[in-house]
């Protein structure tokens, strides 16, 4: 069994949130694997395959106000679990929102990824 370092996998993680941030599409989906699962916590699966996902973030990426900003950071083992507030326009308008995201780093992409969402909290 490959033994993974929190670094390294830490490492893949912040380079997708630095993509989302920028809104650079194709560094974004360059750390996600062709077969990856992306979840809405626990296991209601929103996309499947990197094409899946890409797709699911081409007209988020379009937000002008879109930016996760990282709160925390833990990882162990193969596991990345971010807690992030998260700014974009919900369809109510603008505002944030606060996000659990769990990743799951196989061979340096990520292979899995579940996200906990709160409640969003529109500017006023």
């Amino acid at each position: 069994m490959p033994t993974h370092s929190s670094a390294n996998i830490s490492t893949v993680i912040q380079r997708q949130l630095d993509a989302y941030n920028a809104k650079d599409i194709d560094a974004f989906i360059a750390c996600w694997a062709d077969d990856c699962a992306y979840y809405l916590f626990p296991d209601q699966l929103l996309a499947r395959g990197a094409a899946a996902v890409r797709e699911r973030h081409l007209l988020r990426f379009k937000e002008a106000n879109l930016h996760g900003k990282l709160v925390s950071r833990m990882a162990v083992g193969d596991l990345v679990i971010d807690q992030e507030r998260v700014t974009r326009t919900f369809p109510e308008g603008p505002g944030e929102i606060d996000v659990i995201a769990m990743y799951q780093v196989v061979q340096g992409k990520i292979a899995q990824a579940w996200f906990k969402m709160g409640e969003p909290e529109l500017h006023v």
